[in-house]
């Protein structure tokens, strides 16, 4: 088994490192090198995001005359950078740090000249991070609506699309605070597909959606009724007239897609099949869809099953952990049930942190469920609590990593030896 696990957490350093933010910026800007500004122009430069420490470092180190630099990220990829300003904010749900932190970034974009110009560095992480409520609405409302989102087993586009609606900042709105300086965004995506509107909630890309469709996504979550008053009258307002943003240039330069493909490639020995780029929606049906897979493998080579994505977990307990730990738990069920053999599933997330813990995910293998019971818990009884930190944590199966500085949604990995 230890050669699995070091497999598997090789797998996912190669995801994680593909995704590195300074090495990805780097490429782009020597692919694309930054127009001239007209004389007297200047750049100022944002980064918001879980990568935007060393997204910040390497556009310092790329351009070195910039006249002002804000970071904006979680705790714990917080450090100094010289010449810049760093705030933290919160993350998954924001706070009055994420406030302060939106803030800041509208005072930045309200500094720009109509002949300066705004790169903004944007990655996963920067929805909570930078916040911003709409006129009339409090960061505590926003806050409300957000823990509901979290528990509601919402797919993350929907989540976003509900967050623009409430916010003056994302869908569009710091082009808005930034005009008429052009705006220029280098994006690294935690979004499966790729959607810029949705990555950080697309502070420089047109909105989702409208306040009607937001409207509608959460009454048919069942959650509406339990939204704020000035939220629901928010939402509730007539549509505004379309509104043209000011233009900007948007750049994706990382993914989830690259860091699989970096995983296949790192896979030397191993028969290696990508199952599923898209492997969402609930976490249960996602477990189904990985032992499904595993066996349906071949029975006599070494097999390394590969996924990418963000599951959802609906809340119906008051345990701790987050989607790809309740993924491991669940796979350790259904595995323990229906594979045979030496196997390990590996689900982590490529920021090293899996909702409000500090794992970056689980590991699952035919001794899991069983290990559980032998520390003298009950793991479907921690199944049912969400209480999937609990039950690995007693196996000694969280994947702890630290803080990355990177974001591009969550991998997985399933590897099987013959017999």
């Amino acid at each position: 088994m230890t050669e699995l696990l070091t497999t598997a957490r090789t797998l996912f350093q190669a995801a994680v490192d593909r995704a590195d933010p300074a090495k990805a910026l780097r490429a782009q800007l020597e692919l694309s090198p930054l127009s001239p500004l007209p004389e007297g122009g200047r750049n100022l430069l944002l980064a918001v995001g879980k990568a935007a420490i060393p997204m910040m470092r390497e556009a310092l180190a790329l351009i070195p005359d910039a006249a002002q630099a804000l970071a904006i990220t979680n705790p714990e990829n917080y450090t100094e950078i010289p010449g810049t300003t760093v705030i933290c904010g919160a993350h998954p749900v924001p706070d009055e740090a994420s406030a302060a932190a939106g803030q800041a970034a509208i005072e930045l974009a309200h500094s720009l000249g109509p002949d300066d110009r705004l790169i903004a560095l944007i990655s996963g992480g920067g929805s909570a991070l930078m916040v911003a409520p709409a006129p009339g609405l409090t960061l505590a409302d926003k806050a409300a609506v957000n823990q509901l989102l979290l528990a509601s087993g919402l797919e993350i586009n929907e989540m976003n699309l509900i967050r623009q609606q409430l916010s003056d900042i994302k869908g569009g709105g710091l082009l808005r605070h930034a005009a008429p300086a052009q705006v220029q965004a280098f994006i690294l995506s935690d979004v499966i597909g790729d959607d810029l509107r949705a990555i950080a909630s697309g502070p420089t890309v047109a909105p989702i959606g409208t306040r009607s469709q937001a409207r509608e996504i959460l009454q048919r979550a069942g959650i509406w009724d339990k939204a704020p008053e000035t939220v629901k009258n928010h939402l509730s307002a007539l549509e505004n007239a379309q509104e043209n943003l000011p233009p900007a240039s948007n750049t994706l330069i990382g993914s989830n897609r690259h860091s699989l493909k970096a995983m296949m490639a790192a896979a030397e020995g191993w028969t290696c099949k990508l199952v599923s780029h898209r492997l969402v929606g609930d976490v249960a049906e996602a477990a189904e869809t990985v032992v499904t897979a595993a066996q349906n493998a071949p029975k006599n080579k070494p097999v390394a099953l590969v996924f990418g994505g963000e599951t959802t977990v609906q809340l119906r307990g008051s345990g701790l952990g987050g989607r790809n730990q309740e993924l491991a738990l669940r796979v350790a069920k259904l595995g323990a049930e229906r594979l045979s053999g030496d196997w390990l599933f590996l689900s982590g997330g490529t920021d090293g942190r899996d909702g409000p813990t500090d794992a970056a995910g689980g590991i699952a293998t035919p001794a899991t469920w069983d290990a559980i019971k032998a520390a003298g818990l009950d793991p479907d009884a921690l199944l049912a609590n969400n209480d999937s930190y609990a039950a690995l944590k007693a196996a000694d199966a969280l994947l702890i990593t630290g803080g990355t500085g990177t974001n591009v949604a969550d991998v997985q990995v399933f590897l099987k030896r013959p017999g």
